[in-house]
């Protein structure tokens, strides 16, 4: 019943301040530092209203990562990202 338990389970495991950061420099960024994260990771990355917001979600989600998270904050966005956990083949 500790809420505060399931709060800290689902925190970002990196932050990555995008905001100025103009258009398609900002994908390319945030999908440069999912791949250094380990499978299943959470990156949490900060955006800037309009074209950052109507470009990076869609283009990660295109590129196989899933969105998570899209938060409302004062004067950008704060989107959180996983990067999909390997498949392994055996």
């Amino acid at each position: 019943m500790s809420s505060a338990a399931s709060t800290a389970e689902h925190l970002p495991d990196a932050q990555l301040d995008l905001r100025g950061t103009p258009c398609p420099i900002n994908f390319v960024k945030t999908k440069l530092r999912l791949e250094k994260m380990a499978p299943g990771a959470l990156l949490e990355v900060w955006l800037d209203p309009g074209e950052p917001m109507e470009q990076v979600p869609d283009s990660l989600t295109m590129e196989g990562y899933g969105i998570e998270q899209v938060e409302e904050r004062t004067g950008f966005f704060a989107i959180r990202v996983r990067r999909p956990s390997e498949k392994s083949s055996e």
